[in-house]
């Protein structure tokens, strides 16, 4: 066994559009060879009763301690690469997609969004795209203190408690390995390249190391209202046509 890529989304899904996106990076998986394994609500079996209580309301953290034990098991299943994707992960530019000579690496997140008159740009890493090689150092840090930090919090969780906040927090200090073309869409950088370009867009790219070849599309933007399932249903359609972020 080498290679396994894991996803995990509740079903039936919420949203046609998110099977678009399951496919492209099973595609992408069987493209490279690679396992690919499905995850439903099960994901979240190893969960401590206390954890599954507190993330009652915030099941993204819950599911970002999950992926990482499932990761884990994987590993510990033979695997030598175990690579997980977020189900609103869409792969469109395949043959670009591929991940460095590292132990381990993270997605990155340039996030376009306005604020006082003009555009504003915050450069992070993200947990919607990761790998993690067998005997990697990060893995079982990163899960406990995901695990610690779920189970000693008390009171309102924060979106991204355990997630990208953390992550860009310790990336900022450590510098961790990041796959730069696994990137992520603000709903600006969505709504400019739906409108063929723009400022949100050439600002994106222009922070990006590398073109993005697969984005994270958030889904969350849709359940809060910030986008439409019909602009994200677009957005996955033209970035799946033109293989590529600009025309």
């Amino acid at each position: 066994m080498s290679t396994l890529v894991i996803q995990s989304h509740r079903t039936p899904l919420p949203a046609a559009w998110l099977q678009p996106c399951l496919d492209s990076v099973r595609d992408w998986a069987l493209g490279n060879k690679f396992e690919y394994r499905f995850l439903g609500d099960e994901i979240f079996s190893p969960l401590s009763e206390d954890i599954l209580q507190k993330t009652a309301d915030r099941l993204p953290a819950a599911s970002d301690l999950a992926r990482l034990i499932a990761l884990q098991a994987a590993l510990d299943e033979g695997y030598e690469t175990a690579i997980w994707c977020d189900a609103d992960f869409l792969v469109f530019a395949p043959d670009a997609l591929s991940l460095p000579r590292e132990s381990y690496g993270l997605g990155r997140e340039v996030w376009v969004q306005p604020g006082a008159g003009k555009l504003r740009v915050h450069v992070k890493v993200h947990n919607a795209f990761m790998f993690f090689r067998r005997g990697n150092p990060f893995l079982d840090f990163y899960r406990y203190a995901a695990q610690r930090m779920l189970e000693a919090h008390e009171g309102p969780m924060v979106p991204q408690f355990v997630g990208p906040k953390f992550l860009s927090a310790i990336h900022n200090m450590l510098s961790c390995p990041v796959v730069e073309q696994a990137a992520m869409f603000s709903p600006a950088t969505t709504r400019a390249l739906l409108a063929g370009g723009g400022p949100a867009l050439e600002l994106m790219l222009a922070k990006s190391i590398r073109p993005p070849a697969g984005a994270n599309l958030c889904s969350s933007l849709a359940e809060n209202g910030e986008l439409s399932d019909g602009e994200l249903d677009q957005a996955v359609g033209l970035l799946l046509a033109r293989g590529s972020i600009v025309a």
